[in-house]
């Protein structure tokens, strides 16, 4: 047998067993159930995390299952211990980044102990007054607040909550004086707002856009950078009036840190199409979300800028989360 021979039985042989074992030197992943750990039952990062489970599943054809865990330091705890094997994965929004900034002692270096998989959607959120506040635009709310400084309150849920953080940017950029009243939850908020004990609120557009559509609230605006198919015709906040303003309800998928870059690419690349499914991305859109989509690096980049811009509100605000 010649060289040429023996070379290309070799590679028969090579070809033969990464179809067997699959590309990561493993039984073809996956070759079980894979667990997607996500917050707490039925608020926007557990109904995305079912929708892209939902997707995956029938991608994989294997049982892909959604396991709650409660507030961002217990799931981010035990996904960052799991193995780094493609089997363990955390759907988690910008609280998983910015708890760090707002606790003591968290148990996980959101940097180092994840390795970034997809950014997954957007929970669209909208700058909302209620009817009685005369102003119908951003400049206009602005000019109010710093003509009536302390006068106008904004309803918020808990401490460090995308609609508290999406609050106090707004008025860090704006020099505004205008006064938090917490709540327990966030439909307490939007019942206090509808009865006018605030007159201000930053909640996501599918808790608040049937009271726009009925009149009982009025939208000035979206906060994200770009504008939403969810709320058209709405402009964004830079856009009205407050130049570099984004405060973009985001979530994305994480897995352990020292993932091989084959299967952080092979777990992307099969997210990126469960949004391109028509059903899917219908799901999605009732359920008040933008589809993202985005690279691991997109996330990784997303991570870092946040936690530049709004480390440096958490911290000018005093936000603790206990």
């Amino acid at each position: 047998m010649n060289k040429l021979q023996v070379f290309v039985r070799r590679m028969g042989v090579s070809l033969m067993l990464v179809a067997c074992c699959g590309a990561f030197g493993q039984p073809q992943f996956p070759a079980k159930t894979v667990r997607i750990v996500a917050s707490e039952a039925g608020g926007g990062g557990d109904v995305s995390a079912r929708l892209i489970a939902q997707g995956l599943a029938s991608n994989f054809g294997q049982p892909v299952i959604v396991d709650n865990k409660p507030g961002g330091v217990v799931a981010g705890d035990f996904v960052a211990k799991a193995a780094p094997d493609g089997y363990t994965l955390l759907h988690y929004g910008n609280t998983l980044w910015l708890l760090p900034l707002m606790r003591d002692h968290v148990p996980y270096d959101t940097l180092k102990d994840f390795a970034p998989v997809a950014v997954t959607i957007r929970a669209v959120t909208i700058l909302v007054v209620h009817p009685s506040v005369p102003a119908k635009s951003v400049k206009e709310l602005i000019a109010l607040a710093k003509a009536r400084p302390g006068d106008l309150n904004y309803g918020s849920g808990a401490a460090g909550a995308a609609n508290h953080l999406a609050a106090e940017l707004f008025k860090s950029m704006t020099g505004a004086n205008i006064v938090r009243i917490p709540f327990k939850g966030i439909a307490s908020a939007i019942n206090a707002l509808l009865s006018g004990e605030v007159q201000v609120m930053f909640p996501v557009i599918a808790s608040s856009m049937p009271h726009v559509k009925s009149g009982r609230l009025k939208a000035l605006a979206v906060t994200s950078a770009q504008p939403s198919e969810l709320a058209p015709g709405l402009p964004t906040i830079a856009s009205a009036g407050l130049p570099g303003y984004d405060a973009s309800g985001t979530y994305g998928i994480f897995a352990p840190a020292k993932m091989p870059p084959a299967l952080v690419g092979r777990l992307y690349q099969e997210i990126a199409g469960v949004f391109k499914k028509p059903d899917l991305k219908e799901k999605f859109s009732n359920a008040g979300m933008d589809t993202v989509g985005g690279t691991p690096e997109q996330l990784a980049a997303l991570m870092r800028a946040e936690i530049a811009s709004m480390g440096k509100v958490i911290r000018d605000a005093g936000i603790r989360d206990q």
